[in-house]
């Protein structure tokens, strides 16, 4: 296999010469060969790093008949290595471990050894949490297509989605990438320190004959990867920063669900409530101000009770207001807000 593999790069190296010299900027090998994970019917995953569109014509599928192994010689432009470099996936073992075997310009060896850190930097950066809910989002839009979609093989293919996603997130939350191929991914996944029920919920997919199994073991999937996939975040202390958010919550929502409760109109009622919810939500995330849960107490039934519960949230709210030493706004009358505004 290996003088196999020497004449296919040899082969390459000829034909850039011959139809396209300037197009070639260097090979390497990745995959199981370069791993030394390869079996007898293993193929030859190359980068074949290419300048300009000419050196497309490199690039060609075949099978040998004698070994029955297929081989796919596909190129690689510097878009796609620049892509692979700002990490948004797992799968860049082409760019980090490619054993380089040939290198017809110097410089472009130069330019991958620079992606290689930018990579690794990235890894170790603040920013692959950026990735991390990039990918969560993905499999959250794959998991409800399996809701969309109603047959077996298409929910299949919606569940293949969200494990890649999920997979590419877990390595990327923990600063690290797939170096091996899919036979090793559980290996590789136990050098991670998750649940065994994830990797468990993994292998159950496959085995899944019906499209509510597949569904109901995507949901265990994703609730967990998002629940452990949290970004560290240290939470400040209510400051100054937080003026006028009391004041636009009184302004935004508080006097529609009043209207609303008085129109008996819960469409309204719970939009406005849910906003509300949302804006404590937000600022909750990154201010220790407490835990808001409206809309598990939003009351469908009794829509001013709504308005109840609304005004114990303020109330609450302004808890934290005074917290951080600020004062709620509030004025007899416009003339009073009018002087006030005008001096201030």
């Amino acid at each position: 296999m290996q003088n196999t593999n020497q004449k296919i790069i040899d082969a390459i190296i000829a034909k850039a010469e011959k139809i396209c010299p300037d197009s070639l900027a260097l090979i390497g090998i990745y995959g199981s060969v370069a791993t030394g994970d390869d079996y007898a019917k293993s193929d030859l995953d190359l980068l074949i790093l290419i300048q300009d569109d000419e050196g497309w014509k490199l690039g060609t599928g075949f099978i040998l008949d004698d070994s029955g192994i297929g081989y796919d010689i596909y190129c690689t432009n510097w878009d796609g290595l620049r892509y692979d470099a700002e990490c948004h996936h797992a799968q860049i073992s082409k760019l980090m471990d490619s054993k380089i075997v040939y290198v017809k310009k110097p410089e472009a060896y130069d330019e991958l050894c620079r992606l290689r850190k930018q990579a690794k930097d990235f890894l170790q950066s603040e920013g692959r949490f950026e990735r991390v809910n990039e990918l969560i989002d993905k499999a959250k839009i794959s998991f409800a297509n399996s809701y969309l979609h109603d047959t077996l093989s298409q929910v299949r293919i919606d569940a293949s989605d969200v494990m890649l996603c999920l997979l590419d997130a877990l390595m990327l939350y923990h600063g690290n990438y797939f170096k091996r191929g899919v036979k090793r991914t559980f290996e590789e996944l136990a050098t991670l320190p998750i649940a065994d029920e994830f990797s468990c919920n993994l292998r159950k997919i496959p085995t899944c004959k019906k499209v509510s199994e597949i569904r109901e073991v995507l949901k265990m999937l994703l609730s967990y990867a998002e629940g452990y996939m949290q970004k560290p975040q240290e939470k400040q202390e209510p400051s100054a920063g937080l003026a006028g958010t009391y004041e636009e919550m009184y302004s935004n929502w508080r006097n529609k669900v009043e209207k609303a409760a008085a129109e008996n109109d819960a469409y309204s009622s719970f939009m406005n409530m849910s906003s509300f919810h949302y804006m404590l939500q937000d600022i909750a995330s990154e201010n220790n101000i407490g835990t808001y849960n409206i809309m598990e107490e939003y009351n469908p039934d009794d829509l001013e009770d709504d308005i109840r519960i609304y005004d114990i949230y303020l109330k609450k709210y302004e808890e934290v207001y005074h917290k951080a030493g600020i004062a709620v706004k509030r004025f007899s009358n416009v003339d009073e807000f009018v002087e006030d505004y005008l001096n201030s």
